[in-house]
């Protein structure tokens, strides 16, 4: 996690390119859209499908195609890459990663 700022967040708006749901780490991918028209793909790491389970989250609940405005950790030397803790989809159901280590 030390190639990531936890200090520093970003936020961007976009487009659901693909979701790993994979161990270890889940990757959401984000197209999104620069002033300049071009495309720069976003890629958001999560914990595996276990922990995202547990947080509420599905694949399903993010298919290709899907509007959201996501949040994460950036990588430290600007690869568009992040650490996801929260994102919001375009008809306002939000999604935290991290719920999945709260005990419920």
């Amino acid at each position: 996690a030390t190639m990531f700022d936890q200090v520093k967040t970003i936020t961007v708006e976009g487009v659901v390119k693909k979701f790993e749901y994979t161990n270890p780490h889940s990757w959401l991918h984000v197209d999104v859209k620069n002033k300049d028209g071009s495309v720069t793909t976003w890629g958001f790491e999560a914990e595996g499908p276990s922990t995202l389970q547990r947080a509420g989250i599905r694949p399903s609940d993010f298919s290709v195609g899907t509007k959201l405005k996501i949040s994460g950790n950036p990588m430290k030397n600007g690869t568009p890459a992040a650490i996801w803790t929260e994102a919001t989809r375009a008809d306002g159901k939000r999604f935290d990663p991290r719920e999945g280590f709260k005990v419920k």
